[in-house]
C-alpha cells in the first residue's frame, strides 16, 4: 500500500482506542511466501515477539485468511503459535465476514479490531464492510507495538492471563454444547462461586481497566480513573464494589463493579457493570441484588442512573427486570428508582460470598 493509501485508511478510523482483538492475515503478513504455492514459508523476524508481547498486554488475537485451514493450522503448530489465536478464521470467506464471526465467538465489540494484512483489496474491503475495525498495512508492523491502540494504561493480572480465561471459556462452551438438560442444570454443574468485595488499591487497575473496557453490560458508559477509583473506594459517602467469579476450570477474574452514592435518606447507583464473558452464566443481577438488600437493611430510597446507548439494553432490562422504575429524565440520562419490595433471591446454582 502507498504510503498516501495508508494515510487515507488509517485517517479513517476513529481517534486513539483501545483494541481489543488483533487479526492477522497469514501470507506475507505473518509469514513470507505463499503456503498453497511456496514449498516453505518463513516467519516474519519480529512476528514471534509482537504476538507475545500483545499477548501480555491481554490483547487477544486471532486469524482471517484465505487458506486451506488444515494446512494453515498444521503451519501454526510447526511454528508453535497456534495456541495464540482464538476462533481463527481459514477459509475462502471475505475478510470483513470472517472478522465479524471472530468478534461473535469473542463477544466483542467490532471497534475494538485491528485487522494486520499485506494486501491493498483486502484492507479496503474490511474498511468499507467494517469501518470501526483498525486497518493496518503488515509494512507497518515495525511501529505496531508501539501505537496508542496498541497499550492499554494498565496491565493487570486479569491482562496477563487474559487469553487463558477464554480458552477456560471454550472448554466451558463446549461442555455446555454436549450437556444434556436446562440451562440450569448446566450452570450447577460448574460450582461457581461468586464473590462481592469492597474495592482495594490492588483492584483499582483493574476497576479502571473495566470501566474502559466494558461497553455491552454498563448502565452508564462512566468511565473512572484510578485516581478518581482511590477517592470512592477511600470516601465514606460511596461504595466502590468488585466481583470476581470462579468455577471448575478456573477464574474469570474481577468481572463487576459497582459504584454507589450514598447519602444520609438516597442511595444512587452511579455505575453498574459486568464483563461480556460472564453473561450466559446467570450471574448479572447478583450484584444489584445485592445493593438492594443492603439499601433495604439501612432504610434508604435506591436510585440508579442510566445512560442507554446502542448496546447497553440489556442492563436496561436487568432493571426493570429488578423492578426499577424510571422517575426523571435529565437530558439523555434516566433516573430509575426501586421501591425494594420485591427482591429477587440469589441463584441457586451459584455460591456467593461477601467479603467485607
Amino acid at each position: 500500500m502507498s504510503s498516501t493509501k495508508a494515510e487515507v485508511l488509517n485517517n479513517k478510523q476513529a481517534a486513539q482506542k483501545a483494541i481489543k482483538c488483533v487479526v492477522w492475515d497469514l501470507d506475507n503478513t505473518l509469514w513470507d511466501g505463499v503456503l498453497l504455492e511456496d514449498n516453505r514459508v518463513s516467519l516474519r523476524n519480529e512476528v514471534v515477539e509482537i504476538i507475545k508481547i500483545l499477548d501480555s498486554r491481554g490483547i487477544l488475537q486471532s486469524i482471517a485468511s484465505k487458506n486451506d485451514a488444515a494446512k494453515a493450522m498444521a503451519q501454526l503448530q510447526e511454528f508453535e503459535l497456534h495456541e495464540y489465536f482464538l476462533y481463527p478464521q481459514i477459509n475462502w470467506n471475505s475478510k470483513s465476514s470472517s472478522i465479524q464471526e471472530i468478534a461473535q465467538s469473542l463477544n466483542l465489540g467490532i471497534d475494538t479490531f485491528a485487522f494486520i494484512d499485506d494486501q491493498l483489496f483486502e484492507l479496503e474491503e474490511v474498511n468499507f464492510s467494517l469501518p470501526e475495525v483498525f486497518c493496518i498495512n503488515v509494512a507497518q508492523l515495525a511501529d505496531l507495538l508501539d501505537m496508542p491502540e496498541m497499550n492499554p494504561r494498565f496491565i493487570t493480572k486479569d491482562s496477563k492471563i487474559r487469553r487463558l480465561m477464554y480458552i477456560s471459556d471454550i472448554v466451558r462452551n463446549n461442555s455446555e454444547t454436549k450437556f444434556v438438560g436446562t440451562q440450569e442444570e448446566f450452570l450447577a454443574t460448574l460450582n461457581m462461586t461468586f464473590t462481592i468485595s469492597s474495592a482495594q488499591e490492588e483492584d483499582l487497575q483493574r476497576a479502571e481497566e473495566l470501566t474502559v473496557r466494558t461497553n455491552q453490560l454498563n448502565t452508564t458508559g462512566y468511565t473512572y480513573s484510578y485516581n478518581e477509583l482511590n477517592h470512592f473506594r477511600q470516601s465514606d459517602k460511596h461504595k466502590l464494589l468488585i466481583a470476581s467469579l470462579d468455577d471448575k476450570y478456573g477464574s474469570y477474574g474481577k468481572i463487576g463493579l459497582i459504584l454507589v452514592e450514598c447519602q444520609e435518606l438516597i442511595w444512587t447507583i452511579k455505575l453498574l457493570l459486568m464483563s461480556c464473558r460472564v453473561m450466559s452464566r446467570g450471574v448479572g443481577t447478583i450484584m444489584l441484588n445485592y445493593i438492594m438488600t443492603l439499601a433495604k437493611n439501612n432504610n434508604v430510597r435506591l436510585r440508579s442512573e442510566f445512560l442507554s446507548n446502542d448496546r447497553n439494553r440489556m442492563m436496561y432490562v436487568s432493571y426493570k427486570f429488578a423492578g426499577f422504575q424510571e422517575i426523571a429524565k435529565e437530558g439523555n440520562l434516566q433516573i430509575l428508582e426501586n421501591d425494594l419490595t420485591r427482591i429477587q433471591p440469589l441463584p441457586e446454582y451459584v455460591n456467593v460470598k461477601i467479603l467485607n
